[in-house]
């Protein structure tokens, strides 16, 4: 894949470990996780805390931003703007490493771990036309839209396809183009179009032993789906239509 900055405004690789049990929620092993994955990585100093999360971050001034989180059921990791795909996947191979061990997590008790790609493109132009344009304008769905009066206020596509015979292997392509109010307004702060391109591997597994094999398996796909599909069929005519205005 080539160097993802070179396609898109922002780039960035997340990872889900989704359970089905609750983690547990005494302060002990979550803090022992934090700390032990902050030895790796020195630049994870703050921990935040909402409702229904508790992470440990990166400062946000940094030029790339790496994040740990833990849910109720599930555990995320990410990295935004990093140098590299290969720096980006040491923090989720970090966290396949370290929490089933910290959290007690058993093969049984996963769900499914989703390897993302997202892909952020930046304008000013209308967003949901701007998708139309691109990605729909000459397609049997551009007719349903008839004359100058009537234009598209939420142009999402979404596409999901399975890899395996079994259907234990997935993969999702996703254009989002945010919120809007009920006259189209946009909804807070402008936000870019993104393209998110995810692979799942469903569970349960035989044991944890598996993971490294699993992740290196996302990756490989996840890298192959976006150099043959997500990027010449979705990123690149999205920044031509946004160019082209």
């Amino acid at each position: 894949m080539d160097e993802p900055t070179e396609l898109c405004n922002d780039f960035c690789v997340n990872q889900r470990i989704a359970l089905k049990m609750d983690l547990p929620e005494t302060r002990e092993p979550t803090l022992e996780l934090f700390d032990r994955l902050r030895k790796s990585f020195p630049m994870l100093t703050r921990v935040r805390r909402n409702e229904d999360e508790v992470a440990l971050e990166s400062d946000e001034e940094r030029d790339d931003f790496l994040w740990v989180s833990l849910r109720r059921t599930s555990i995320r990791s990410g990295h935004a703007s990093p140098p590299s795909l290969q720096d980006a996947y040491r923090i989720h191979r970090a966290v396949l490493e370290t929490a089933p061990w910290f959290l007690s997590i058993s093969p049984l008790d996963i769900e499914h771990i989703d390897l993302t790609f997202g892909f952020d493109l930046e304008t000013d132009q209308p967003r949901d036309s701007v998708v139309f344009d691109a990605l729909l304008a000459h397609s049997p769905l551009a007719r349903l839209l008839d004359g100058e009066m009537e234009r598209p206020v939420d142009v999402q596509p979404f596409l999901g396809m399975s890899l395996s015979p079994s259907g234990n292997l997935m993969a999702t392509f996703e254009v989002k183009t945010r919120p809007r109010s009920a006259d189209g307004a946009r909804v807070g702060f402008p936000e870019p179009i993104s393209v998110y391109l995810t692979v799942r591997r469903n569970g349960p597994l035989g044991s944890l032993e598996e993971l490294p094999g699993i992740f290196a398996m996302l990756c490989g796909h996840a890298e192959r789906l976006a150099d043959e599909r997500a990027i010449p069929h979705l990123v690149l005519p999205i920044r031509e239509a946004i160019s082209a205005r």
